[in-house]
Formats: C-alpha cells, sequence, structure tokens
C-alpha cells in the first residue's frame, strides 16, 4: 500500500504539470507575433511592386510595338504617294499647287517627331490627298486609268491599316495612363520614370481613310 502511494504522487504532479501547461496556450512571443505580420505586410508590398511594375512594363512594350506598327503603314503611304502624284500629273499637270500641298504635306510627315505632332502632319496629308482626287474627278480618261486604280486600292488598304493601328495605339495608350494616374500604382510609376504617352488622334474632320471612290 506504501509503494501504491509513493507512485501515485509523482503522477499526479506530472498530471498537474501538464494540466497548467495546456492551460496557458502556446507559448508564442508577442514581439514574434509583431515580427511575423511586418514580414508579412512587406511580403505583400513587394509582390504588389513587383505585380504592377510588370504590368507598366508590358504596358509600356505593347505601346511601343503598336507605334512601330503605325510607322510602318505610314511608311507605306508616303511610298505611294509620289506615284500617285506623277500619274495625276500626267492628266493634269496645271494643278501645280495641288501637287506641290501634297508633296509638301508628306515631307512635313517624315520629319514630324511624336504622335501628337505625326497626327498633326498626317491631319494635312489627307486633306492634300482629298484636294487631289477632286482634281481626278474632273477627268474620266485619269480615274480609268489602271496604274492610278492600284494605287487607289492600294492606297485605300493602307488608310484602313493605319486607322485600325491608330485605334489599337490610342487604347494602349488610355491604358497605361490610366494606371500610372491612379493610386497606388502613381507612386511605383513615377519612381521607375513612367510617364503618361502621347494619343495619336486625328481631326474630326480628316477621321478614318481618305474617301478614294469614283
Amino acid at each position: 500500500m506504501a509503494h501504491r502511494g509513493q507512485i501515485g504522487a509523482p503522477i499526479g504532479l506530472v498530471m498537474c504539470a501538464r494540466s497548467r501547461t495546456l492551460g496557458r496556450g502556446p507559448p508564442y512571443d508577442a514581439d514574434v507575433v509583431a515580427l511575423l505580420i511586418v514580414l508579412g505586410v512587406v511580403v505583400l508590398l513587394v509582390l504588389f511592386a513587383v505585380l504592377a511594375f510588370n504590368g507598366l512594363v508590358r504596358l509600356r512594350n505593347r505601346i511601343d510595338n503598336a507605334w512601330a506598327q503605325i510607322d510602318v503603314q505610314l511608311r507605306r503611304r508616303y511610298d505611294l504617294i509620289p506615284n500617285l502624284v506623277e500619274t495625276v500629273k500626267g492628266y493634269a499637270a496645271h494643278e501645280r499647287q495641288t501637287f506641290e500641298s501634297v508633296t509638301n504635306a508628306r515631307a512635313q510627315a517624315i520629319n514630324a517627331q511624336g504622335p501628337a505632332q505625326q497626327a498633326q502632319a498626317e491631319n494635312q496629308i489627307t486633306n492634300a490627298l482629298k484636294s487631289l482626287f477632286a482634281v481626278a474627278e474632273a477627268y474620266p480618261d485619269l480615274k480609268a486609268n489602271q496604274n492610278f486604280l492600284n494605287l487607289q486600292e492600294e492606297l485605300t488598304a493602307t488608310e484602313g491599316r493605319i486607322a485600325y493601328a491608330r485605334q489599337f495605339y490610342n487604347d494602349e495608350v488610355l491604358k497605361l495612363n490610366t494606371r500610372i494616374q491612379s493610386f497606388p500604382t502613381n507612386l511605383l510609376a513615377g519612381a521607375f520614370g513612367f510617364t503618361a504617352r502621347e494619343y495619336f488622334e486625328a481631326d474630326d474632320t480628316s477621321r478614318g481613310p481618305v474617301s478614294v471612290q469614283f
């Protein structure tokens, strides 16, 4: 009986000790908890910064690519204009002022810098081409010329591609400008040098392809 009492006492002490330990809950230090919270916030901020930065880079690259596509179509347009002018000259050589207007507008467009200046120059070309085709209206033989008809078709197709590329470019510019002006992405954009991009816009009277149908 004595032995059983001696054995029972230590077991009881151990059980009591375990009960007190379980009652206190997990032995977490308040400083450790605070540190974990801070680290979690830092990780979230870093993830946001990485995702936001990559998104801005993607938009910037898409805009640059869209502008390159516009430039390709504009160059194609510039290549067609001299041939078009020479063809019309063969039937209406006395329309010198019209030819000079088209030629000067083309030269200004080739030397334009930036979307805003480029858009203004392209509007001048569009207006000059309208005058050129108005001249062609008075010459039935010119309207029936196969070379002239081919140039009309190529110019119409090129104008359509320019309009499509311009719309895509402006849509991407809108996305980028909205992001860099919105909080908190604007803080990141300012820190990494992202700035608003210019739109490539046509005047109301010059919007869309040049009409070259007779």
